[in-house]
């Protein structure tokens, strides 16, 4: 998976990385013993600093953003699924990037 190597670089970088994958985590786990595995979106997001969103299950697709914004830091998201819309993403507070578009 895509998200398998983001999260690599990401931690082989420096950065303290959690993860949340509802389907993936039990075959990445063993790959990736330095990033620290969440029991739910939610759990992944608290006091994260920016929030990655690397894959497109149903599950990021339906995030309460107002929890959300609630849980992080900082409500930074770069989306490399183009999952939100940046109108709604930057209507709701956040600092969004997404891939291919404004």
């Amino acid at each position: 998976s895509p998200a398998i190597a983001v999260a690599q670089t990401l931690n082989d970088a420096g950065v303290e990385v959690t993860a949340y994958d509802p389907e993936g985590m039990d075959l990445a786990r063993p790959m990736m013993p330095n990033v620290e595995m969440a029991s739910s979106p939610y759990a992944a997001i608290e006091g994260a600093d920016a929030i990655v969103l690397a894959t497109e299950w149903d599950a990021f697709r339906a995030l309460d953003l107002d929890r959300v914004k609630g849980l992080v830091r900082s409500p930074v998201m770069v989306d490399l699924r183009n999952i939100y819309s940046p109108e709604a993403l930057r209507a709701a507070g956040f600092t969004y990037h997404s891939v291919g578009r404004e």
